[in-house]
């Protein structure tokens, strides 16, 4: 580090720590699974990262960082596996160039790894793909703290509706019981049930909860 000048990885890397910590106990406070919120596939899909540093980093451990290059390669084959044609295929090398505004022989040198990118190329490259800007060039730490931070958004707007809904309910009693009740979740697996006659009993059941509540002014 220069003096002065703050390193980025440094402090993706201090960074790190701290989100999943606050991911946590978001998960812990809304009932969500840990391996939910902490899914490998899905953070290594979203950052870019593989699935064995995304362990190694979560566990608070160091794993190391491949050089631009390297980087470059992994990203961009996640993408390719990941990121696919509406036909369930893999974009050919003509087509990533055709989007990124390139040469074919432009993109099979990235590809195969004969030539080193540019900022140029990564930027046009993460257009092609729709993913966001630094995907193919941020560092493990940064890459997988941004997406973290993209949960711990999902998990604060979870949060800030399940306390909306909680406001209702403590004004409309018939709200206060299907939550206190979880009469929504009891009606969603009486679904599964097997036979007409279970359901007609949980049915029954259900009638009769509801009908001993009434909103006010009815």
């Amino acid at each position: 580090m220069t003096d002065g000048i703050e390193d980025p990885g440094a402090t993706a890397s201090a960074a790190l720590p701290a989100v999943v910590a606050r991911v946590t106990a978001l998960a812990d406070r809304l009932g969500v699974p840990q391996a939910e919120v902490f899914d490998v596939g899905r953070l290594s899909a979203a950052s870019g990262v593989p699935e064995s540093v995304v362990r190694t980093l979560l566990s608070g451990r160091s794993a190391g960082e491949p050089d631009v290059q390297a980087r470059f390669l992994q990203r961009l084959d996640l993408l390719r596996r990941t990121r696919l044609k509406p036909n369930g295929r893999r974009y050919t090398q003509q087509e990533i160039a055709d989007g990124a505004g390139m040469s074919r022989q432009q993109a099979g040198a990235l590809i195969n790894g004969d030539r080193r990118p540019t900022m140029e190329h990564c930027d046009a490259i993460q257009r092609f793909f729709r993913v966001h800007a630094g995907f193919l060039t941020a560092e493990d730490p940064e890459a997988l703290t941004g997406s973290l931070q993209h949960t711990e958004q999902e998990l604060l707007q979870r949060l800030a509706d399940r306390e909306r809904e909680a406001d209702t309910a403590a004004d409309d009693p018939l709200e206060r019981l299907l939550q206190d009740h979880g009469v929504r979740g009891i009606a969603w697996r009486a679904a599964q049930l097997p036979t007409d006659q279970h359901r007609d009993k949980v049915a029954e059941w259900l009638d009769m909860l509801l009908e001993s509540v009434k909103r006010p002014g009815s």
